[in-house]
């Protein structure tokens, strides 16, 4: 005897008049901005909504971090060149480790997120996904 086969259920569909899992997905392809949209036009799916709101502080969140981190390092160029030209040399091979480990993590993260929503699945980043939760269902 062979098994049934399995139960097909449509996507639940979002007040956009898209699939819930494409509107996750979609608010985070074009970073903030398509977060904030997708989450001021949102009505009924909280999928949508919450995905919309990670989108929104993630990508306000990583801008915040690159400016102070470039920041910090424009400094640390700006003090160090005035003393030795070997820690210059030092600094530059280690801040560029920094951009690429945390262009990397961005990257990763950003890849999971799109993941997850398109499973629909609500997969919460740290710290932000509480957020993100909690500003979702109001």
């Amino acid at each position: 005897m062979q098994n049934p086969p399995p139960v097909q259920t449509a996507p639940a569909k979002s007040s956009t008049g898209l699939d819930e899992n494409i509107a996750a997905l979609l608010s985070y392809i074009f970073g903030w901005v398509s977060g904030l949209i997708f989450f001021l036009i949102e009505k009924d799916s909280r999928l949508v909504r919450f995905h919309a709101m990670q989108s929104l502080l993630f990508n306000v969140l990583v801008g915040i971090v690159f400016v102070v981190l470039w920041i910090v390092l424009f400094v640390f160029f700006m003090i160090t060149s005035q003393v030795s030209g070997a820690l210059t040399g030092i600094l530059t091979i280690l801040s560029t480790l920094i951009w690429v480990v945390l262009c990397i993590a961005v990257l990763i993260a950003w890849i999971m997120c799109l993941v997850k929503a398109f499973q629909s699945q609500y997969f919460k980043l740290p710290i932000i996904g509480n957020f993100a939760e909690k500003f979702s269902t109001k």
